[in-house]
C-alpha cells in the first residue's frame, strides 16, 4: 500500500521558480532517482511565501530515505528554502470519486 506525502516548506518563492528553470537538468536526474527509490508521484506548488510538495510514495520508509540525503537537503537551499519541511504522511486508500 502506498503513502501520500506532502510537505510545506517556507522561503523565496521567486527563488524557487527560477530554480525550476535553471536546474533543469539537475531536477530531472533527480526525478529519475526518487522513481528508482520508490517515488510513484510528484508535484509542485507555490502559495504566498511557501512551496508544497506533493508526493506518492511505494513506503513511508522509502520517502524519509531518499529526502533525507545530502542532495535533497542542498537542492531545497538552492531552491531557496528558508525552513525545515513540515512533512506529512498518509496512508493512499482508494475511493469510488478518485480521479
Amino acid at each position: 500500500m502506498s503513502v501520500l506525502v506532502t510537505m510545506k516548506v517556507r522561503g523565496d518563492t521567486d527563488q524557487f521558480r527560477r530554480f525550476l528553470v535553471d536546474a533543469e537538468e539537475r531536477l530531472r536526474g533527480i526525478a529519475e532517482s526518487a522513481k528508482q527509490a520508490g517515488a510513484i508521484h510528484h508535484r509542485f506548488g507555490v502559495g504566498d511565501g511557501f512551496v508544497i510538495v506533493m508526493d506518492e510514495w511505494e513506503t513511508a520508509q522509502a520517502f524519509q530515505a531518499f529526502v533525507s540525503s545530502d542532495e535533497i537537503a542542498q537542492v531545497m537551499r538552492d531552491a531557496g528554502a528558508q525552513s525545515e519541511p513540515e512533512v506529512e504522511i498518509t496512508e493512499a486508500i482508494e475511493s469510488p470519486d478518485r480521479f
